[in-house]
């Protein structure tokens, strides 16, 4: 078999992203402090980079702002047209729509604003180790994030529950008023109590309780022992403390050997379960965008300028350079870092215009939330978005991660505004998951006598009728979330009410 060399052309097609693609893509998905973090990474590496020191302070009046003034607040000079103003009623019509980049572009975000000045931190590549990262333990908050991805939460439930998770310290207790946080939502109390009681079934026993008695009570519960006496007990922690168990016998009704044996069960629970877990240095969170409402019922949306890097390129000292650069790899030196430079400015812009365009997209929305509450979230996803600014979905959902707005109702991240529907038989606006979910728990409330239980098949009809297209299977799901029992158990209830 002879061997032999020969020259072939094939034609074939594939996808290639350059490395200014990459960076444009990572820039996109970074949180605002590890954009910080890489940035000054940048400035240690370019020297045709500088941080803009400029003096970017608004200037303060005297006496109080008309709300039309609104858009100067807050917004670096020369960027007057860079918030948004979204209507509470008000529809963009397709025509009216930018369309931007399909994985990192943006279309115009109201104008020319210069976005790209001053940054600092610590080297982003330093801090984000990989290896690091699959070592570290898992903190708390992760692993009652991952319980609560597969807990059968949805919709309106799913939203206030993210907001309960995010209050709860590192030793698991839960702190916040609920009275308060019910009103910033916008939601009964009865109703954030009972995601509170659903809650405080996961992992560890013993998180989200309010107090050390509620955190033993629940461990007590899980262990079946939470009787009269040891409620007693519970309920007199102030006499324990002092080692007065004379006291303690008469509270609780037991004899001295019955009052060490629950001593000694109550030392064996943990008064903080969320210990146990891997703690992180706490962040404050500081909001990549801003809403607050004007008038006519309009909110302006505005990025947050001090979480914006402002960069310079310092085009003085590259003509410096360039002109004492002799030898080609000099030459070669210059002309890299003034590329990056440029293209570093170019990405923190685009980023910029890219975080407000889906943010005022999602404002619109979801106003009826900022409006009214919680229970007026409505159904979104991110194709929804994507589709109507013109982007990608996959751009939607890196703008969406680690990126928070503060609202008049608080600070959440861009996800929390992600619900699921449930379609509409008629072809009509989806119904939100949890106004469904409100309707099969009145449907079995109604139930007064063992003729009147709804099977699931049936709980389906009714709820077709009235132009919900729900699956039976989902219909079960929801009641098991609700922690009602089946027709079969209520029949028997009822039968022996």
């Amino acid at each position: 078999m002879a061997l032999g060399a020969r020259l072939e052309m094939r034609q074939g097609q594939g996808l290639v992203i350059t490395p200014q693609l990459q960076q444009a893509i990572k820039l996109l998905q970074l949180s605002n402090m590890e954009l910080e973090t890489y940035v000054e990474g940048e400035l240690e590496r370019n020297p045709l980079l500088q941080r803009d020191e400029r003096d970017s302070e608004p200037d303060v009046e005297a006496g109080p702002r008309d709300a039309e003034d609104f858009a100067s607040d807050n917004i670096p000079e020369g960027a007057a047209e860079a918030h948004m103003d979204v209507s509470h009623e008000a529809e963009a019509s397709p025509g009216e729509r930018n369309t931007g980049d399909a994985e990192g572009g943006a279309g115009d975000a109201g104008g020319a604003v210069d976005w790209s000045r001053a940054g600092k931190g610590g080297s982003f590549e330093d801090t984000d180790d990989f290896e690091q990262r699959l070592t570290r333990e898992k903190t708390l908050a992760e692993h009652l994030y991952d319980q609560l991805m597969v807990s059968g939460f949805s919709g309106i439930e799913y939203a206030a529950a993210t907001v309960l998770v995010d209050s709860v310290d590192e030793g698991g207790y839960l702190r916040g008023d609920m009275a308060e946080t019910a009103e910033r939502l916008g939601c009964d109390l009865t109703f954030l109590e009972d995601v509170l009681r659903m809650l405080q079934r996961f992992e560890p026993i013993g998180v989200f309780a309010r107090d050390v008695r509620e955190c033993l009570m629940l461990q007590l519960r899980e262990r079946d022992r939470c009787d009269p006496a040891m409620v007693a007990l519970l309920d007199n922690l102030d006499l324990l403390a002092k080692r007065d168990l004379s006291a303690l016998r008469r509270a609780c009704g037991v004899d001295e050997d019955d009052l060490k044996d629950m001593i000694s069960e109550l030392r064996a629970l943990t008064p903080r379960p969320g210990a146990a877990f891997g703690g992180e240095p706490s962040q404050p969170v500081a909001p990549d965008v801003y809403v607050r409402e004007g008038l006519g019922g309009l909110w302006h949306v505005e990025l947050n300028s001090d979480t914006l890097p402002r960069l310079l390129v310092d085009q003085r000292y590259h003509a410096r350079v360039s002109a004492g650069a002799r030898t080609d790899q000099e030459k070669v030196f210059v002309a890299d870092c003034m590329a990056s430079a440029n293209w570093l400015v170019k990405s923190l812009d685009q980023r910029a215009k890219t975080i407000l365009k889906v943010a005022s997209e999602i404002v619109r929305q979801q106003d009826g939330f900022l409006a009214y509450g919680v229970e007026h979230l409505r159904p979104l996803n991110l194709k929804t978005v994507a589709d109507a600014i013109g982007m990608h979905e996959s751009t939607v959902s890196r703008v969406t991660s680690n990126k928070y707005i503060a609202t008049p109702r608080g600070m959440f991240e861009l996800k929390f505004f992600f619900t699921s529907g449930i379609a509409n038989s008629d072809g009509g606006e989806a119904h939100s998951s949890e106004s469904v979910r409100h309707k099969i728990k009145q449907l079995i409330e109604t139930e007064r006598a063992e003729a009147e239980v709804h099977s699931d098949d049936r709980i389906v009809e009714i709820l077709k009728e009235t132009g919900v297209d729900i699956a039976r299977r989902t219909v079960a799901k929801y009641r098991e979330a609700m922690r009602i029992p089946s027709s079969v158990e209520r029949r028997r209830v009822l039968k022996h009410a």
